[in-house]
């Protein structure tokens, strides 16, 4: 699918910022809920192993509660919905 294509999905701002921090090995909160949301996104080839006890989810989520305090539980489901509509708009796309 074509780049440009992808731009225009809802979601767009999170994810594709958030595939090119996991190609460059950094762990951001973009990056963070792309690798939660992995296998629905077709791309768990890019998730590299990571060392630790939490999943992803959680990870971004103890980041975002580090940054926002009790503002972190909205801004999580919020960040998480923006990346289920990317994928619901990339697997209607593929589908034709």
């Amino acid at each position: 699918m074509p780049s440009h294509e992808l731009d225009t999905f809802p979601g767009a701002e999170i994810v594709l910022p958030g595939i090119d921090d996991l190609k460059a090995g950094r762990e951001s909160v973009n990056a963070l809920a792309v690798s939660a949301a992995a296998s629905r996104l077709g791309i768990r080839d890019l998730i590299a192993e990571v060392d630790t006890p939490e999943p992803a989810a959680h990870r971004l989520y103890l980041r975002l509660q580090e940054e926002l305090g009790d503002a972190a539980h909205s801004r999580y489901n919020a960040i998480l919905a923006r990346v289920a509509s990317f994928a619901r708009a990339a697997e209607h796309a593929r589908a034709g």
